[in-house]
């Protein structure tokens, strides 16, 4: 596989994204109106590996990054081409070289438009669609039922019983990812009988603050983290990336000041990912687009 690729007048050649200077990346992912804070370049390459395309003078014309769980999965994000050379060939020779990389794992990725028939011709397969929901967050929320169990904060120690849940919905286990999060994440869970039935984090993202991931078995306990988490930043700009594209939590989003932005489509190669049914725990919130 080449490590080299001449662009119209440019030689590029792969450097290893944790050795490239932080604020080049940023400028690159800023230049495609992507909202990623150096500081969430920082965790994305604290968390993760990738790969960045550079002249012979050090400029950044794109990047790709995989995170892999385990030896069988991996999520590819941060697929990132400058607007002169997306025409160009520069996006496939980044994600030809990622794959090869990933080399036998299950992959997914979340795809947005102008890389959707890329990713198609690479083997990439859509499953469902991912709404990008943000916004400031209304003054007042709407009121629902009390939460059936005990709705409180997460601690360190529960961590364990976090990463267990959260394999059961993700479908395979993320606990690295989850403790990396969590060190600067406000968290919540739903606890019956004991027993952690749901949880949602909220850290620092872009704007403002993303929720998610947030795991939970239906609607109403999804509604209930979200609701607590939403109540603490009033006026505030907030992110939700949901699959859910029908019922009641969606709608709770809209009404809370996070409108539909944008969409991204859920893509795999490998076995097919997403596998959610009624009354077992289920991704209502992702951990981003490239954590998914």
């Amino acid at each position: 596989m080449q490590d080299h690729l001449r662009l119209d007048s440019f030689d590029l050649s792969l450097s290893d994204i944790a050795s490239v200077d932080v604020k080049m990346l940023h400028a690159l992912s800023l230049g495609v109106g992507w909202p990623h804070r150096t500081e969430d370049w920082d965790m994305l390459r604290h968390t993760g590996q990738g790969l960045a395309a550079i002249d012979g003078i050090g400029r950044v014309f794109g990047t790709a990054m995989w995170f892999a769980h385990g030896t069988e999965f991996a999520t590819i994000g941060m697929v990132i081409t400058s607007h002169r050379f997306q025409a160009h060939g520069n996006g496939r020779w980044l994600m030809e070289q990622v794959l090869e990389r990933c080399g036998h794992r299950n992959l997914l990725l979340n795809a947005t438009r102008p890389a959707y028939n890329l990713y198609v011709s690479l083997g990439f397969v859509p499953e469902e669609s991912v709404y990008q929901c943000q916004g400031e967050v209304a003054p007042r929320l709407r009121s629902f039922e009390p939460v059936k169990g005990e709705l409180k904060g997460v601690a360190h120690a529960d961590l364990d019983s976090i990463a267990a849940l959260d394999a059961r919905a993700f479908g395979t286990e993320r606990k690295r990812l989850l403790r990396i999060l969590a060190r600067d994440a406000k968290g919540y869970g739903i606890w019956r009988d004991g027993t952690l039935v749901a949880y949602a984090f909220r850290r620092s993202f872009g704007r403002g603050q993303v929720v998610g991931p947030i795991v939970a078995s239906n609607d109403e306990d999804a509604i209930a983290l979200v609701s607590r988490h939403l109540s603490e930043i009033p006026g505030q700009f907030a992110r939700v990336d949901t699959r859910q594209r029908e019922g009641i939590f969606l709608s709770v989003l809209q009404d809370s000041g996070l409108r539909i932005f944008d969409t991204v489509t859920t893509m795999s190669k490998g076995r097919r990912f997403l596998k959610a049914k009624s009354g077992e725990p289920s991704i209502f919130g992702l951990a981003s687009h490239a954590l998914s």
